[in-house]
């Protein structure tokens, strides 16, 4: 971590208050360098409270840039933190206005030379994406990391047309807690009460929506970027990890993008690749981000588009753990994408992969898979958490039909997404196929390398729900999640089908399962050319620099609790999954704040009956200013449960001043099952 002084230029910090519609202001933060010529600025765009929740974060890399030349701006969307408004849906067409007024506020200050770059991660990276689809003039580069570019099908809220069990819930239920949070007194003054009851008035379950839309209809259309590519005109730096979720996109926004585009992939989770969290390694991320700066913002040729157009992280195998610190492997870079050195390879289940324990003569092979299936798929979005990835995989498996190769007799690398083809029968009209490919090692233990799931009656397009005719067969294709990763010698490729895969997905009605004809199935794998890095220069990068940290302690640690607990009830046969996401314990902010978080999630089913899957989060949120007398909590609950026919979602709500009450409030919605 280099100092400040050693920056080409000293630095200040200004909050702003920047003019948007309906006569309201949103809350900023800027860093500036000390000079008299203009800058590019760049913009940070999202919900999560620059005074306290993301400030660490936000430490980090603003004045850095500053340092180097940059305007950098921080900005709390309408309704959230110490911004005026109210909440709204996410990504809605304010949110979207204000980030557009925004960008022009910042290019017209005199400190700006009318050049502006966007970055962030989450909803802040996909922000970045959906107003570069809107081509405001001065915006000219984005960086997004870990975004999305399908709102449907690649965030955290669907997976193959199956509505996703532990994300949609949790994420829903967090959302609902942190937009609850008050402005705080000390930068809005006395006017913080009045804004907050009339924020947690306007508050609706995000939940409600997600599970209305069950389909990829317009609502989710709106703000996919994929829709048209082509909007697009500012140069993209498109970056992910492969134990994130969102990394399809980079693959999607690599190949399809008009505009200047550049991709690149790491071994990490859903975090900023400069921050040494689990898995690395990290890598000197605001150097490389300040490349593409430089090249798109200042005209200088950096070098940047001289790199290839993605460059990724190939994973070596390693026996299964819930953490890897560094992931083995080494960078690799291909010049277009998709890429000549990829080819498809097939495998077909009755020839290259076998499976035993199928009668002598019999056809299809019968997937019928407890409804805890799926119990160790790890966590949904890792953020680099002792608990967070897959553990050995070998339960699943036996709850599983595998697939398996004979042992490889020379290694095998593969870049890209995987896909089943599968010749399916099934009984019901509803139904699901999560398959997982494993890397089976000598000794038995089985790593998960990526996975996919399919809602049967998404197969013709996550447009449309067609129900299956009962003892039908059809042809159907199930895409896995991108992924980097070389077999070695010696060991076996598994491809495992279930019918069930809670809690990543919720379980269809019906659990009848279906039946697979391996004759004329196949497993496609993107397999990459071992001599492809002949002749090509290595891929480094820098380490990792950051600006000085900000000063937050820790004033209490939680009561110790695991990450993940798995709990069987055996007379029951009910499977409970704990999640604690890891926010408890206080801080303690340079500016006086307190912050007390604990968040606890639930997810439950019997192993024979799919109407039992249900899911639950509670929230407790405590801020306040020992100094000043200030003292709030907000408290949240959130429940789902089914039936054959509807969600049932349940939302509470309970907010303090001091020791007092002064809001509470109830939500209780029935939402047909039309797809999930």
């Amino acid at each position: 971590m280099r100092h400040p002084d050693a920056y080409p230029y000293r630095i200040t910090r200004e909050d702003l208050r920047i003019p948007v519609a309906d006569g309201l202001e949103l809350y900023a933060r800027s860093w500036r360098p000390v000079t008299d010529e203009p800058v590019p600025a760049l913009l940070e765009y999202l919900p999560c409270r620059l005074t306290d929740w993301t400030a660490p974060r936000d430490a980090e890399r603003h004045p850095w840039y500053a340092g180097h030349g940059y305007a950098s701006v921080r900005v709390d969307i309408r309704g959230h933190g110490n911004s005026d408004g109210l909440p709204g849906e996410e990504y809605d067409a304010r949110e979207l206005a204000d980030g557009l007024a925004v960008i022009e506020w910042l290019a017209a200050r005199p400190w700006c030379n009318g050049r502006v770059g966007m970055f962030g991660i989450g909803w802040g990276g996909t922000s970045a994406l959906q107003l570069a689809a809107l081509a405001p003039e001065p915006l000219r580069a984005v960086v997004a990391v870990c975004a999305t570019d399908d709102r449907y099908d690649n965030d955290a809220r669907y997976l193959g047309g199956s509505v996703l069990g532990e994300d949609l819930h949790a994420w829903s239920a967090a959302l609902l807690a942190l937009a609850a949070r008050p402005p705080d007194p000390k930068y809005v003054g006395d006017a913080w009460r009045r804004r907050w009851l009339a924020r947690l008035a306007s508050l609706e379950p995000y939940s409600h929506p997600w599970l209305a839309h069950q389909s990829r209809d317009p609502y989710w259309r709106r703000g996919s970027v994929g829709e048209d590519y082509g909007a697009i005109k500012a140069a993209v730096l498109a970056v992910g990890g492969w134990a994130d979720p969102h990394r399809d996109t980079v693959l999607r926004l690599v190949e399809h993008l008009t505009a200047p585009v550049r991709g690149l992939i790491g071994p990490w989770s859903h975090q900023y690749p400069d921050r040494g969290l689990p898995p690395g390694p990290a890598i000197g991320f605001l150097q490389e981000t300040l490349r593409w700066w430089d090249q798109w913002l200042r005209d200088q040729d950096t070098g940047i588009m001289a790199e290839p157009k993605l460059r990724s992280w190939m994973n070596e195998s390693v026996p299964p753990a819930t953490c890897y610190t560094e992931r083995p492997g080494r960078w690799i870079g291909e010049d277009q994408w998709p890429s000549d050195d990829v080819r498809e390879i097939h495998y077909g289940l009755a020839d290259t992969l076998r499976t035993a324990g199928t009668p002598e003569g019999e056809r299809f092979v019968p997937v019928r898979s407890p409804q805890h299936t799926g119990i160790d798929a790890g966590r949904y979005r890792p953020f680099g958490n002792a608990a967070d990835l897959p553990p050995d995989q070998r339960a699943e498996d036996g709850r599983s039909v595998c697939f398996d190769t004979a042992p490889l007799a020379e290694r095998l690398e593969i870049l890209g997404r995987p896909s089943v083809r599968l010749r399916l029968r099934c009984p019901g009209t509803r139904g699901q196929v999560a398959a997982r490919l494993c890397d089976v090692a000598p000794d038995g233990a089985a790593t998960l390398v990526t996975h996919g799931v399919l809602n049967l009656t998404a197969r013709h397009g996550r447009e449309r729900v067609v129900p299956w005719e009962p003892g039908s067969v059809e042809e159907v294709v199930v895409e896995l999640s991108g992924i980097a990763h070389a077999f070695p010698p010696g060991h076996r490729i598994r491809l495992a089908l279930s019918s069930a895969y809670w809690p990543r997905v919720w379980p269809q009605p019906e659990a009848a399962g279906f039946e697979v004809d391996p004759g004329p199935s196949t497993l496609m794998l993107p397999v990459r050319h071992l001599a492809a890095d002949v002749g090509r220069a290595p891929i480094t990068f820098a380490e990792p620099e950051q600006a000085t940290a900000l000063q937050v302690h820790r004033t209490s640690e939680p009561e110790p609790r695991p990450e993940r607990l798995v709990v069987l009830d055996v007379a029951a046969g009910e499977w409970r999954l704990e999640v604690d996401p890891n926010y408890g314990g206080s801080r303690s902010y340079p500016d006086g704040l307190v912050c007390t978080e604990q968040a606890l999630q639930t997810y439950r089913i019997r192993e024979d009956d799919p109407l039992s899957a249900a899911t639950r989060a509670a929230w407790t949120i405590r801020l306040e200013r020992p100094d000043d007398g200030w003292d709030v909590t907000v408290q949240t609950r959130s429940e789902i449960g089914c039936d054959a026919e509807a969600f049932t979602a349940r939302s509470h709500l309970t907010a303090w001043e001091g020791g007092s009450v002064i809001f509470e409030r109830d939500w209780e919605h029935r939402i047909p099952r039309t797809a999930g």
